[in-house]
């Protein structure tokens, strides 16, 4: 799986390329910030997508942590766990969007 910007993202790094090196700068800083290795950091960022309820962020973590080691279970099993935090129709929601990108 490859973790190739959408073309959404990379029309508005041409449109506004000083405003996007400051959010990956930022993301970057953040991930450096700590011990976590970027496996599990793209699984906790895939659970916020999915609290948030943004398809398109789901969609980039899942592709995201699997580039960085993530299994097809583990990705599955951090939407899992937020059934009783974001709601069952919610994560139901979060997972077809995983299962759109697992299905492809």
């Amino acid at each position: 799986m490859s973790s190739k910007p959408s073309s959404q993202y990379n029309a508005l790094k041409n449109e506004q390329p000083a405003l996007m090196d400051a959010v990956e700068a930022l993301g970057a800083a953040a991930k450096q910030a700590g011990p976590l290795d970027a496996r599990m950091a793209h699984l906790i960022q895939l659970g916020a997508a999915a609290a948030a309820r943004s398809e398109g962020a789901v969609h980039s973590h899942v592709r995201r942590a699997m580039d960085a080691g993530a299994s097809v279970e583990e990705v599955r099993h951090a939407v899992m766990l937020l059934t009783n935090t974001i709601g069952f129709p919610a994560m139901v929601a979060a997972l077809s969007w995983v299962d759109d990108l697992l299905e492809r």
